[in-house]
């Protein structure tokens, strides 16, 4: 069952059982999302003249997300689930239809902003696992970690190559589509370390808050909501 991201619950109690699962269960539905969102880049844009390099990556990036979902589903499975068990919701598309026509604009939004957002939470969520006794399923949301940012550092790449490519500089082009294509805000603490290793300069996002700040002086939260890049109205959940 698909929801409105507004309607869907908060998950916090990752002590008990059925919060993990509705935990594991939210970032199946993401990870599954995240398959499609790769292969709609390599759809979607395949006759702008990119080079087959962009193509090989983000089919790398399919195949892995790919990977994620079949060891989320699995371990649903051993917790007594089952993806489709719970309602999810469909919020990642809102910012794929927003930023359809837009190269530039859906490689600022899917993998700089939301991807890079689940860099940020995941590390906590693995902790909370591990509090809870969880350690299989905490060792699922490491493998994530690790590879998601090799996929934000993929997004950077090709940001920052088209945009130079097209004579625009790219931190203010990032700063350009994410004001116009995110109906939210980006909140610190980043964690940057693991951003550092993707490429992606402190600059873009960090000065990027500081203009929020002015506009929104008290901005909707970016929660930890169940999903490593989940949209919702106003927030990203984690």
């Amino acid at each position: 069952m698909l929801r409105p991201p507004r309607d869907m619950p908060r998950r916090r109690n990752f002590g008990a059982p059925a919060g993990r699962v509705a935990l594991l269960h939210a970032l199946a539905h993401i990870e599954l999302n995240a398959i499609d969102l790769a292969w709609d880049l390599v759809a979607r844009f395949g006759d702008s003249g990119l080079p087959r390099e962009f193509f090989d990556d983000w089919l790398g990036v399919a195949a892995e997300e790919a990977e994620h979902f079949a060891l989320l589903a699995s371990r649903l499975e051993v917790l007594g689930s089952a993806y489709g068990a719970l309602p999810a919701h469909d919020g990642l598309w809102e910012s794929a239809s927003a930023t359809a026509h837009d190269l530039i604009a859906r490689l600022a939004i899917v993998p700089l902003v939301l991807e890079a957002r689940g860099l940020d939470v995941t590390p906590e969520m693995m902790l909370r696992l591990e509090r809870a006794d969880d350690p299989e399923s905490a060792a699922i949301l490491a493998r994530i970690y690790r590879d998601e940012i090799g996929h934000v550092a993929v997004g950077w790449r090709w940001f920052d190559r088209l945009c130079r490519a097209r004579g625009l500089d790219p931190e203010a082009a990032f700063h350009d589509r994410v004001g116009r294509y995110f109906k939210g805000v980006l909140k610190p603490p980043f964690n940057s370390e693991a951003r550092d290793q993707t490429g992606l300069p402190a600059a873009c996002y960090e000065k990027l808050v500081v203009a929020q700040k002015s506009l929104h002086p008290n901005p909707p939260s970016l929660a930890v909501e169940g999903g490593t890049h989940a949209v919702r109205r106003g927030r990203v959940g984690a």
